[in-house]
């Protein structure tokens, strides 16, 4: 099945933190606490996919306040940090949320995405990724993590369900685009 296909089938958009949604650098301060960056195109775009009707969520090994914040700001509904064994995580999120595979896209960028990017209907990847994630995955993003790589997914999975034109055209504020459909 072709990576359109399979990106027409998608309802959510699930998302490694840590070499995916930022470069994978933390920096540690004195005091303890830590900070990350977040590309703010990357938050545009889960905002765009929330209108579109479609669930967003992380699915992170570390658990960080950082993170926190951001899946807050960006009203994330499924926010699962500090998950050593991923696969199990996903397939609560798939009883909770009633989903199957086919209709997962997650992002990963290491080995210990790879059971549950086994598993998912899309599986991708930042440009960055290990390699052996890279190899596996349906499809792989010219940006590297932190970088635009989950913006890059979610442009693929609107476009693919016709959902990308009312945010592009010129004379829509893309902040209202979808907030009708």
């Amino acid at each position: 099945m072709s990576v359109k296909n399979k990106a027409s089938r998608i309802r959510l958009l699930l998302f490694d933190v840590d070499g995916v949604l930022t470069d994978g650098r933390i920096e540690l301060h004195s005091d303890g606490s830590e900070s990350k960056c977040f590309h703010i195109r990357d938050g545009a775009a889960i905002m765009w996919a929330h209108r579109a009707g479609l669930l967003t969520g992380i699915l992170s090994a570390r658990t960080s306040v950082a993170t926190t914040l951001r899946t807050k700001q960006l009203e994330m509904p499924i926010v699962f940090q500090g998950v050593k064994a991923k696969l199990s995580a996903y397939e609560q999120i798939l009883a909770t949320y009633q989903l199957t595979d086919t209709e997962v896209a997650y992002m990963g960028d290491d080995l210990l995405d790879l059971a549950v990017l086994a598993r998912v209907g899309l599986s991708a990847a930042p440009s960055d990724a290990a390699v052996d994630v890279r190899q596996k995955v349906d499809w792989t993003s010219s940006a590297g993590g932190g970088k635009g790589a989950a913006r890059d997914l979610i442009e693929l999975v609107l476009k693919a369900q016709a959902l990308w034109p009312p945010i592009v055209e010129p004379q829509t504020d893309p902040e209202s685009a979808l907030s009708h459909g």
